[in-house]
């Protein structure tokens, strides 16, 4: 099979390699890696949890490049484009950059002595492992896939690992307790090396194996802290104490959690990665993240956000709750099926007048018409439920249904928002 020649049909062809989309265990990717040679020079930081682990990452990269550091961050899924997901120095690599690495893996992948079958997260993650060797980084932080034990990250040895908030989610792999899922993402830890967890409440399987393997761990409440005050917040770590933070960039109140547990693992990297107060302020004030309770410019106010399980949609009530009244506010609203659609809808009906529902592509997406027999069975009046046959026709439906007052809040999937900033984009060339 001649070898594709641009990013679309490399990735076209990542689909194919694996008969299931998701095989968990390092192995196989160890073994790629292995032939490829693959070897970071550079302290890392590995992020885990089931929320919060995207905007800590941003914020590890940000304040990292504001000291000076060139970085490397790789992050899942992405939104637009796949070159979001491996960022060199603060930018996207390109498509050649990509394409090269990418034959680099499949030839590796085919050799002696035997072809190893690889998923699509586990050949961009190769991939994006032999970028970072090549980058001649300061720092890298990879933010776990899908658990942390038997995540293709997971082949690196982290210096720093770090597990954000856990909830309940990915059961089929995972389990469906908060201890089951602990449990796996603790696997990220290594002995005699910092472990950082942002969870206010750790599953006791997760201290229990920090506590096994002879890992320090530093918890949120314990041996870090942060406390609100007014329009700045002060941190207090294992490295001393910070005073007069900026909020970051990112909004809502939970970032806070995040942004502490950013300054810890930093803490913990602080021998070899000293940040100043400048470079910590200057990082919180320029972080940047999509699709985290992203406002867009103009009226209605729009709000874009991941959210897909019961925790993150909570935290999103809560942001929602703070921005104030509006007359209308309109969900363009998409979930997998696979995910506790009832749970994010109780979180935020109280917050939502009308919503717009609709199917995502793909065998996983959850139809419109369940999502609109869900909501009328959680209490929603029918005449405030609008079925549509993708989100880009449900935002369209929105954003014409809306005045300049209401608001608009897309949500339930990073499908979701990719598809609304897609039919945004559509619509502002049109403009054009």
């Amino acid at each position: 099979m001649s070898e594709p020649s641009t990013l679309g049909a490399w990735l076209a062809r990542l689909e194919t390699l694996h008969p299931k989309p998701i095989a968990m265990g390092l192995e196989r990717v160890a073994e790629v890696a292995a032939r490829l040679g693959v070897a970071i020079a550079c302290p890392v930081i590995t992020v885990a949890g089931t929320n919060g682990k995207g905007s800590t990452c941003a914020m590890l990269e940000s304040i990292a490049r504001r000291a000076g550091y060139r970085t490397g961050l790789y992050t899942s899924p992405h939104l637009v484009r796949f070159n979001e997901r491996i960022r060199v120095a603060g930018a996207e690599v390109d498509d050649a950059t990509l394409i090269a690495a990418f034959g680099e893996v499949d030839a590796a992948r085919s050799r002696a002595p035997g072809l190893v079958p690889l998923t699509y997260f586990e050949f961009s993650t190769v991939a994006a492992l032999s970028i970072f060797a090549a980058a001649r980084l300061d720092a890298l932080v990879l933010e776990v896939g899908l658990g942390g034990r038997l995540d293709a990250v997971n082949i690196v040895d982290a210096d720093v690992a770090v597990i954000t908030a856990i909830d309940i989610d990915h059961v089929e792999y995972l389990g469906d307790t908060r201890e089951a899922i602990g449990a796996e993402k603790a696997g990220i830890m290594r002995a005699g090396r910092v472990a950082v967890c942002g969870d206010e409440d750790p599953p006791r399987t997760l201290v229990r194996y920090a506590q096994d393997i002879g890992a320090p761990l530093w918890r949120i409440g314990h041996e870090y802290r942060y406390r609100a005050e007014g329009l700045q917040w002060r941190y207090e770590g294992p490295g001393g104490a910070r005073y007069g933070l900026p909020h970051p960039a990112l909004r809502g109140r939970y970032q806070l959690a995040n942004a502490a547990t950013a300054l810890a693992a930093l803490d913990a990297l602080a021998a070899r990665l000293p940040m100043s107060g400048g470079a910590l302020r200057d990082g919180l004030v320029g972080v940047e993240l999509a699709g985290r309770f992203q406002v867009l410019p103009g009226r209605p106010a729009t709000v874009l956000d991941v959210a897909h399980n019961p925790q993150a949609a909570r935290a999103l009530a809560a942001t929602l709750e703070a921005m104030g009244r509006f007359p209308r506010s309109f969900a363009v609203f998409g979930m997998l099926a696979d995910k506790d659609v009832d749970g994010v809808i109780a979180a935020l009906a109280p917050r939502i007048g009308v919503w717009h529902v609709a199917t995502l592509p793909g065998p996983r997406g959850a139809t419109g018409a369940h999502l609109a027999l869900r909501l009328v069975a959680a209490g929603v009046a029918p005449n405030n439920v609008c079925v549509f046959g993708d989100i880009g026709e449900a935002w369209r439906a929105a954003a014409g249904a809306a005045n300049e007052a209401d608001r608009i809040a897309a949500f339930g999937s990073f499908l979701t928002v990719a598809a609304v900033l897609a039919a945004i984009r559509e619509r502002d060339l049109r403009a054009a």
